[in-house]
């Protein structure tokens, strides 16, 4: 009973496997080539910031009210299921819109149901891995294989057809993330209640609050990434095929950093792991910036995002995992996810768009890696937490698989 309990099963770790696939594969269509589609129906690099930028700022929002929904309901699964299905409906809404403003209205009511879910599945994977918890990195190398894919795929679409066709693939992609939520797996069921001021004291810990500025502005960093490297690649004269390999060869990256998570929390601590990525990071936008036009070195940077996201991703997720654990979890993923990937991100979408109206699109990845080193001295100073990557209650281990 005790082996059944705590082992994962080949169905269960398909199911999960299966949403992070479809989930990141939306986000290998949007990446790459929605700056593109905005481009191409005429909107200004203002504009494209602007617009991306609320696909951040609904990453503060609404995981946080699906967790706090999630920790007083102990509803989880039901709460994805639901954000997946308005998700998708929303997203529809693009068949029939044009402005400015048409956009806007659309990606704030998509973004605000896609962002939710995220989060809330990640505490659903937690919880079903149980005393497998080093499994998380294998199953969540699922969702960069779905990046990959989708990012090869529609690059090699988008090259002999108009990329007009991107939002139809992308609306198919949403509906099979929603069929993907449909899978039976267990949900947390927590009896204690929710206490405010036990979650405020947590925030107030030095540690936690490092830990949440220096991934904010590694998001901030990424900014001109996300909402400009496929147009500054383009600008040097990279076909749509070649600049989704760059992406794809970035995630291949974090792929590979993701088997090797069981090896690196033997060696190293959660402290050594996030001053080594941000250090990486800032290498690797300086080199994205000076460096353009020679593809040999935008290699070499782009596999930077093994660290950038796929090791500070799972320092981040574990460290959430046991500094909120209990009640607290959903909520404490919320707010990584909505401090990082919503406010960072939509700060750092913001201002390279800003930044794009008098400045080169190289000049934007300087100022990234300026905030790159500003997040490493964050980190340095404050991100010391007092127990290691090894460690985990109730002698669950991460050691082996």
């Amino acid at each position: 009973m005790q082996r059944r309990e705590n082992t994962l099963s080949a169905p269960v770790y398909f199911y999960l496997s299966n949403f992070y696939f479809w989930f990141f594969a939306l986000l290998g269509g949007l990446a790459p080539y929605w700056s593109l589609y905005l481009e191409s129906v005429g909107f200004s690099h203002l504009e494209i910031g602007q617009l991306l930028s609320i696909l951040m700022i609904t990453k503060v929002l609404a995981p946080n009210l699906w967790s706090w929904l999630g920790d007083r309901s102990n509803r989880r699964l039901g709460l994805v299921r639901w954000g997946a299905f308005l998700g998708c409906a929303c997203f529809g809404l693009f068949f029939v819109s044009s402005g400015f403003w048409s956009f806007a209205l659309v990606m704030l009511s998509f973004s605000f149901f896609w962002n939710a879910i995220l989060p809330q599945y990640e505490v659903i994977t937690l919880f079903n891995l149980k005393n497998d918890k080093n499994r998380y990195g294998h199953i969540r190398l699922w969702g960069s294989i779905g990046f990959i894919l989708a990012v090869f795929l529609l690059g090699a679409l988008l090259d002999y057809t108009p990329i007009t066709l991107l939002p139809i693939c992308l609306f198919i992609i949403l509906s099979v993330i929603w069929v993907s939520t449909l899978a039976p797996v267990q949900e947390p069921r927590h009896r204690e209640r929710h206490s405010l001021s036990g979650l405020i004291g947590i925030l107030r810990s030095k540690v936690v609050i490092a830990f949440f500025v220096a991934n904010l502005l590694l998001q901030v960093s990424h900014g001109a990434y996300y909402t400009f490297f496929s147009i500054y690649m383009e600008s040097y004269g990279y076909s749509k095929t070649a600049i989704g390999l760059l992406w794809a060869e970035g995630v291949i990256a974090e792929v590979i950093l993701f088997l090797l998570v069981p090896i690196l929390f033997a060696r190293y601590t959660l402290r050594i792991m996030m001053i080594a990525a941000l250090v990486i990071t800032t290498l690797r936008w300086l080199l994205t910036g000076w460096m353009g036009g020679s593809l040999p070195l935008i290699i070499v940077a782009q596999l930077g995002h093994a660290a950038s996201f796929g090791l500070m991703h799972v320092v981040a997720i574990y460290f959430v995992h046991r500094a909120f654990m209990g009640v607290h979890e959903g909520q404490g993923q919320a707010l990584y996810s909505a401090a990082s990937f919503g406010a960072g991100g939509a700060i750092g979408a913001l201002m390279s768009g800003y930044l794009a109206t008098t400045f080169s699109l190289a000049a934007m990845f300087l100022v990234s890696a300026l905030v790159a080193m500003l997040a490493l001295s964050v980190a340095w100073s404050g991100f010391s937490p007092s127990f290691s990557a090894m460690d985990e209650p109730q002698k669950q281990s991460l050691s082996t698989i």
